[in-house]
């Protein structure tokens, strides 16, 4: 890709994306720049994939044609004042939770636009990221910006008014996962396997589960019957799931995420 990429924000996703992009020769090291106002962490970042990391965001910024900005969202504000873009053919691509694209088109001026919301499983290239353009964004951004997220995982484009259920998904999603993952095996354990055995099963029985629906193409409810014999174990577990709420508090995890990414945005 014969373009100079800036990432503003060298925290987990920024890394994950970095580290992917150089894996799968998206970019090459000399072709990235890093904005880190730690420099700590700008050693690592230098160290380990030999790119230029700094602390000077505008630097980072004029020397981009493309511009990840992967800050948290609550200290946006803080970090747009301190930027002068002066690029109008510059891509911006955000991937901050709830911060919608009229409030980057306004810190950007007239430059192409897309908001972004990539899942942390993108640091093993499994991640899952939905896109929306801005005003300005054309279909070659558009495809640029698939280019830059399909080297992470899979890439689905949705209207911006999706974002925030996105973000409730698939953004805070892989917690919600790791906390069924953890009480499976915490089930094993209370029922006397030991936790090595138990953690290992828990994972792969979540991981392989995934593989074959994705695999096999098949309705979450349709492996469930299939699994469920007449007066069997599973249909003992599966009522009892029924019978504590899982299904609904699932629903609810998602749908509490999806209000704190709106409330995210409105506070921007």
């Amino acid at each position: 890709m014969a373009t100079q990429l800036g990432i503003i924000g060298g925290g987990v996703m920024g890394e994950a994306l970095l580290s992917r992009l150089i894996a799968q020769k998206t970019y090459a090291p000399e072709s990235i720049r890093v904005g880190e106002p730690t420099a700590q962490r700008c050693a690592v970042l230098r160290q380990t994939y030999g790119v230029e990391a700094i602390a000077d965001n505008q630097a980072v910024l004029d020397a981009s044609d493309v511009v990840l900005l992967a800050v948290k969202p609550q200290i946006f504000p803080a970090v747009a004042i301190t930027l002068s873009p002066n690029k109008p053919e510059q891509l911006v691509v955000s991937i901050m939770a709830g911060v919608p694209l009229q409030t980057l088109e306004s810190s950007f001026g007239g430059q192409p636009v897309i908001r972004a919301m990539p899942n942390t499983p993108a640091t093993v290239g499994a991640g899952m990221t939905a896109i929306a353009p801005g005003t300005h964004a054309t279909a070659a951004h558009l495809e640029l910006a698939h280019q830059l997220f399909s080297a992470v995982g899979e890439v689905v484009q949705v209207p911006e008014s999706l974002m925030d259920a996105v973000t409730g998904l698939s953004g805070s999603g892989p917690a919600f996962v790791a906390l069924v993952v953890e009480a499976l095996a915490d089930g094993g354990v209370a029922a006397g396997l030991p936790r090595a055995i138990a953690q290992r099963l828990a994972l792969q029985t979540v991981r392989g589960t995934a593989e074959l629906m994705q695999t096999a193409d098949l309705h979450p409810a349709v492996l469930k019957d299939r699994v469920t014999s007449p007066g069997g174990t599973t249909i003992a577990g599966v009522a009892a799931l029924e019978k504590a709420g899982l299904r609904n508090a699932l629903i609810e995890a998602v749908q509490a995420a999806y209000r704190r990414s709106q409330e995210l945005g409105k506070s921007g």
